[in-house]
């Protein structure tokens, strides 16, 4: 039985193995604080069940969560050290890969274990002041409304009675002018109503009318480029749907390959 092999460094021992392709394997995948290979690390990985997790006061003091985050350091100083040169080095990447995807998997359903109950807390208390604050809101839109209202009766009423006092004193300089040039009678003016005053003060607190500017599209085709904002998520669901085949003026879709990891 032979007892030698050869590599790119020379011949060496096989029950020794070659130590310069030993050394290289090290550098490669040597964490900076733990020679745990990765083997031991998978084995160190065990998700509890969710039934059996107690949640902390904080996430931060959570055990599991602490543990999971310190597996996370490790595999990112792997990944950090990572050099992929070799179809051997390729399929340990995908080994690598396997197992930051089980811990992705299972931090993201601690993190949800977290907040789910939180969101349907939230959410049962925002239905429920919805509810109870309905009325205060609906009161609160009504009065305004109606404030908004007769504000603008009154800037009518103003506005009209300003166009009467103008046309008969234009219709009384008219007659003027028609005998001696001057207004010989006195003109009756409809009485103007008062100008809304900037601020009105009650007992319990004082309110104005104040500009709300807005906006609306009349044609947008006239609508600077600057004010149009691409949708993004059409764009997206467009590419994936259609690919290249739909084009769209000003756009370019392209296909870029991305690592598809399946787990076994």
């Amino acid at each position: 039985m032979t007892t030698k092999g050869k590599c790119k460094h020379g011949e060496f021992n096989l029950l020794d193995g070659c130590k310069l392709c030993i050394a290289e394997r090290q550098e490669k995948y040597q964490p900076v604080t733990t020679d745990m290979p990765h083997a031991a690390v998978e084995q160190a990985f065990t998700p509890p069940e969710p039934q059996s997790i107690v949640l902390a006061l904080r996430p931060g003091e959570d055990a599991e969560v602490q543990k999971y985050h310190n597996q996370a350091l490790e595999l990112l100083k792997w990944a950090e050290r990572l050099a992929i040169t070799t179809s051997d080095d390729n399929k340990e990447a995908i080994n690598d890969l396997s197992l930051i995807a089980k811990l992705k998997k299972a931090m993201e359903a601690k993190k949800k274990e977290y907040l789910d109950p939180l969101k349907a807390q939230a959410e049962a208390i925002r239905e429920t002041y919805n509810v109870l604050m309905d009325p205060v809101i609906a009161a609160d839109r009504i009065t305004r409304e109606k404030m908004g209202a007769f504000d603008k009766e009154q800037r009518r009423i103003r506005a009209e009675q300003e166009k009467i006092n103008a046309l008969r004193l234009e219709a009384a300089q008219k007659d003027a002018a028609l005998h001696n040039g001057e207004i010989s009678e006195p003109v009756n003016l409809v009485e103007v109503t008062q100008k809304p005053m900037k601020t009105t003060n009650a007992d319990m607190g004082s309110a104005g009318m104040t500009d709300s500017w807005k906006y609306e599209v009349i044609d947008f085709s006239l609508v600077p480029d600057t004010y149009k904002v691409i949708d993004g998520p059409l764009l997206t669901s467009t590419a994936k749907k259609y690919h290249d085949s739909k084009p769209v003026p000003g756009i370019r879709f392209y296909c870029e390959q991305i690592v598809s990891l399946r787990r076994r």
